[in-house]
């Protein structure tokens, strides 16, 4: 059987001798196949990250750049008994995150609400024992509300 000649156009010809007439074919087909994987393990990979249920007290990030999930045990004002004085939270995995300013997100989560939180700066130059200051990028699972907000109303070395 004669596939190629005249009058016979790419598309009328089978499958097996488009592939073998256009090698890069194989190629297109494999980038596609190391695409698709790729994608699947995506998939894959978005659900280890879905939060967990219940009551939850990972340890806190260490790294900048890193997360963990934590449970909210308290919502209130900066300063107890004064509404005013900024937006104050805490997790049952021992952080804490203050402001001085209120912040609405923060004001809005519900203790067993659980949060997802990311390191995002660790201060230099602190004296030795003295690790406040570290600034959380915060986000209810629930609301999908976020805010950033330090663990203490000081950084290291300061009052």
């Amino acid at each position: 059987m004669n596939t190629e000649g005249p009058g016979r156009s790419a598309a009328d010809q089978p499958l097996s001798v488009f592939i073998r007439v256009h090698p890069w074919f194989e190629v297109c087909m494999r980038g596609l196949a190391i695409a698709l994987v790729a994608v699947s393990l995506g998939f894959a990979g978005s659900a280890a990250a879905d939060p967990p249920s219940g009551p939850v007290s990972e340890p806190p990030p260490a790294k900048v750049g890193t997360c963990a999930f934590a449970s909210v045990k308290q919502v209130g004002a900066r300063l107890e008994g004064d509404p005013t004085s900024g937006s104050a939270i805490s997790y049952i995995n021992g952080l804490a995150q203050v402001s001085y300013e209120d912040i609405p997100a923060m004001d809005a989560a519900h203790p067993g609400d659980v949060v997802r939180l990311c390191l995002v700066s660790v201060p230099k130059h602190c004296p030795p024992g003295d690790d406040r200051g570290k600034v959380y990028r915060a986000t209810n699972q629930s609301t999908g509300r976020s805010w950033t907000a330090p663990d203490s109303e000081h950084s290291c070395g300061g009052a």
